[in-house]
């Protein structure tokens, strides 16, 4: 498969995570505890989550169709609530976790392309729903970065949009023709298998913006494969979550629903959220001994990619083994790729032997 590449090139446990750019001023795990993984040991030893989790210790998703505001009011939010603000996932989240000072070829990102699926949706090469893959497995990626960040500083984190809100676009591309039938059958098994092993989010904030406006801002956005995405792609994704996700995350989240002008008064939102109960959903029912086992699975960034992997032929993300050897040999060859990390000459690693 062609998501397999995935494999070739993450890091495991806290060095993918602390390699992670989030927009906030204090770091990821930026204590010196932090830089050992935690494991059996740690909770044997004593470690526990229960006592760093405060009033604040949440997960808070922000939720809309493209350009709602929902980024502006997240960042917003996280400065006033003393929370971590991380940014939505792009195609190259990947080498952010893996510290890549520059984006690698698409090849070792998905082999997608977010310019070709609003330029060319229905592109014969399947790139539409290796992107709808990709990003699924972006934001897993990421949303388990979340809850290690959450369960490891007690710091809640505020997110734009997340796995359990991803089904979204899944709806709107098969609507409007861009995937096939077994395409949805494939996520939908893919999803079953991998979110049920995380939490929802605590709270879900939905920005409310008419399509018609979502087009117009789009048009403005300076990005020309932006200029002339279909009203109707737009309007499919608004009902979607009207109709699908945000009734179905209701039974396990909180959820508060703003206009885009409403959105902007961040104090009101903030009163809001404080008036909130937080009595439904999992969370309650979590202890220390769950917490460790979760905290074990979300340090595990391999182990948690792999839950996107079945052994099921799709023509959109399947190749074959001569072009996946290729593409591993191709990895290998770049510069620090070859070896571990830090056991890499040709980067200027030294005292190897001494390794």
């Amino acid at each position: 498969m062609a998501l397999r590449v995935i494999g070739l090139v993450i890091p495991s446990g806290a060095t993918a995570f602390k390699a992670v750019n989030v927009a906030q001023k204090a770091g990821v795990h930026t204590s010196s505890v932090r830089s050992l993984r935690y494991g059996w040991l740690a909770y044997a030893l004593g470690e526990r989550t229960t006592p760093r989790l405060k009033q604040n210790s949440k997960i808070i998703t922000l939720d809309g169709n493209l350009s709602s505001g929902k980024g502006a009011l997240a960042q917003k939010l996280a400065d006033k609530l003393g929370m971590l603000y991380m940014p939505e996932p792009d195609t190259f989240y990947l080498d952010k976790m893996t510290g890549e000072k520059e984006p690698l070829p698409v090849d070792f990102n998905g082999m997608c392309s977010l310019e070709k699926f609003y330029t060319d949706p229905k592109a014969a090469d399947g790139n539409s729903y290796r992107l709808q893959m990709w990003m699924y497995t972006m934001r897993l990626l990421q949303y388990a970065d979340a809850l290690e960040h959450l369960l490891t500083t007690g710091q809640g984190v505020i997110l734009e949009r997340s796995p359990f809100s991803d089904t979204v676009f899944l709806e709107a591309m098969f609507k409007e023709g861009y995937i096939r039938k077994e395409c949805v059958q494939h996520y939908n098994e893919i999803k079953g298998i991998s979110i049920c092993e995380f939490l929802p989010p605590h709270l879900v904030i939905y920005v409310d913006l008419p399509a018609e406006d979502v087009q117009k801002k789009l048009k403005q956005s300076g990005k020309s494969y932006l200029q002339n995405v279909p009203l109707t792609y737009l309007k499919s994704i608004e009902d979607s979550y009207k109709k699908s996700f945000l009734p179905k995350i209701s039974e396990t989240s909180e959820v508060l629903a703003y206009d885009a002008t409403q959105a902007q008064d961040v104090e009101r939102v903030v009163e809001d959220i404080d008036y909130l109960k937080f009595e439904k959903g999992p969370w309650l029912e979590q202890d220390d001994v769950t917490y460790h086992h979760m905290r074990m699975l979300v340090e595990d960034k391999q182990k948690v990619a792999t839950l996107t992997h079945i052994p099921k032929f799709l023509p959109e993300i399947t190749i074959g083994a001569h072009d996946y050897d290729e593409k591993y040999y191709a990895y290998k060859s770049l510069p620090g790729k070859k070896y571990a990390p830090g056991y890499n000459a040709d980067v200027g690693d030294k005292y190897i032997w001494l390794k």
